[in-house]
């Protein structure tokens, strides 16, 4: 049996997990935390369970990523319920505009924008159509070798073929080299501003730099269809879990990996911080880029990283980090039918609380937080460079900064929930110095690589038996998009150790 050492148990590394141990490899899971999920998980604090990250769950469709993953991983059913109303999306100029699976989605973008609007979203609902399609066939992207690129072309062209789509290859062809933005040209600016707050939180990047075929993917989630998972994003990381375990796998919590030793460029032990060393025939790095060549970084002849890793820096300079705060409050503040997403748009620049998102728990979860109670998350992008200068150099600034970022989003939250403040019982900031110390990512950087061209991802195979999963490898960022690539590194371990 091959001995599989998987570095973290994020939903990415738990996929690829759960698959190969049911293929019938050894598979081991070190995970630093006491809990999995990573940016997907969720965590107690004073009664209220709280998504540290990731709050928005798509892609369990039919056929979606997450039933593909499901099947892959022989899970039974997800603990979900289906949203009535995926999120509300609330403009500077007070227009709110619900985002939903169904095709009243029409009425609701006529309403907002007028008619002439509508052909920007036939074009991304077509084209987003074409690439889910493409995506779920798990083509080897980006590319490693001239078989990777003819298999990727194949899969493109029978994928256009099959759905009877093959006048799109032109434009496909075409927004494979511009941005969003190209299909913006005459819009309304609250069209603009609207597709640029949504493609922030989907790809990190606005409409004058989001690839155009990358962007009509990540904006079509929604269309998809969110669900609310009973006990919180972490019940994705759960199952997960309980898939490797029923297979034969093992996940072992508070194992911090200190180091990845290799022997002639293949990895032969993952190092803890707890003094073990388990022997590995092939490893799976659920981190960053950059955390994966920390890991390697002792082992190596001469500090001779992969090619993929020795080019790049610790994060992309334009990478995103979270400021966060997490709000346990009284439930009688909530109005009933409230959705429980909300974007909310204040001004340009977007970020560091001009725009924010909010997930509020369900009513009918209690197991999220005491009786009579809800928890809350709200998010905003924040730079990552900032918050490290103040903590490094001048921490009552520091501090001084984060009560300011805290209390603007609150602030911003009482537009969708008004009285948020006065019902708050519970209020716990954090900036990207919190997420590095509890996620271990790099920086507090998250959301994986602003998709701005599409070959911006890291490469998964970094050297021979060695594979990186989470939101650096294609499909980049979303619990959906990170399981998807887990599947896929999993397919192509397989294919490799056969």
């Amino acid at each position: 049996m091959k001995r599989v050492i998987v570095i973290g148990a994020g939903v990415g590394g738990l996929t690829t997990a759960a698959v190969l141990a049911r293929a019938g490899m050894d598979v081991t899971v070190l995970e630093a935390q006491v809990y999995p999920g990573g940016c997907a998980s969720t965590f107690f604090h004073q009664g209220y369970r709280f998504d540290a990250g990731a709050t928005l769950a798509g892609g369990f469709y039919p056929g979606g990523p997450m039933d593909r993953v499901a099947r892959a991983a022989g899970i039974d059913a997800w603990p979900s319920r289906p949203a009535d109303t995926d999120m509300l999306v609330h403009l500077p100029d007070g227009a709110k505009i619900s985002r939903r699976a169904g095709d009243s989605r029409w009425d609701d973008y006529r309403a907002a924008f007028g008619p002439q609007a509508l052909d920007f979203f036939r074009w991304q609902e077509r084209t987003a159509d074409a690439l889910w399609d493409l995506a779920l066939r798990l083509p080897p992207w980006p590319p490693q070798s001239a078989a990777d690129v003819q298999s990727a072309f194949s899969s493109c062209l029978s994928c256009l073929l099959e759905r009877g789509s093959a006048d799109l290859f032109p434009s496909l062809a075409l927004d494979a080299f511009r941005s969003v933005a190209a299909h913006l040209r005459r819009a309304p600016d609250r069209l603009r501003l609207f597709v640029d707050a949504q493609l922030l939180i989907s790809a990190q990047a606005t409409s004058e730099r989001a690839n155009a075929l990358y962007g009509a993917a990540a904006l079509d989630l929604p269309r998809r269809g969110v669900v609310h998972l009973t006990g919180g994003m972490g019940a994705i990381a759960e199952k997960l879990v309980e898939a490797v375990r029923k297979h034969g796998g093992r996940v072992l919590y508070r194992q911090e990996v200190t180091r990845i030793r290799t022997e002639c460029g293949h990895p032969v032990a993952v190092e803890t911080r707890a003094g073990d060393s388990f022997p590995a025939d092939l490893v799976c790095a659920n981190l960053t880029y950059g955390n994966a060549a920390e890991l390697l970084s002792d082992s190596l002849p001469g500090g001779s990283l992969p090619a993929p890793l020795r080019r790049l820096p610790p994060h992309p300079e334009d990478g995103w980090g979270a400021f966060v705060v997490y709000v346990g409050l009284d439930g009688a503040a909530i109005p009933p039918g409230l959705p429980l997403h909300h974007q909310i748009v204040i001004r340009r620049p977007l970020g560091e609380g001009n725009s924010l998102f909010a997930s509020l728990s369900p009513a009918w979860d209690a197991t999220r937080a005491p009786a009579g109670h809800r928890s809350l998350t709200l998010s905003t992008h924040t730079a990552l460079e900032g918050w490290w200068q103040l903590y490094q150099h001048d921490r009552q600034a520091y501090e001084d900064r984060k009560a300011r970022t805290a209390e603007k989003l609150l602030e911003t939250a009482e537009l969708a929930l008004p009285g948020l403040r006065l019902a708050a019982r519970l209020v716990m900031p954090g900036t990207p110095v919190t997420f590095q110390r509890f996620t271990r990512r790099m920086s507090g950087w998250v959301g994986g690589f602003p998709q701005t061209h599409l070959l911006r991802n890291v490469r998964p195979r970094l050297s021979p038996n060695f594979w990186l999963v989470g939101d650096s490898i294609f499909p980049g960022q979303s619990t959906a998009a990170v399981a998807l690539g887990g599947l896929r590194v999993a397919e192509m371990a397989l294919a490799a150790n056969q």
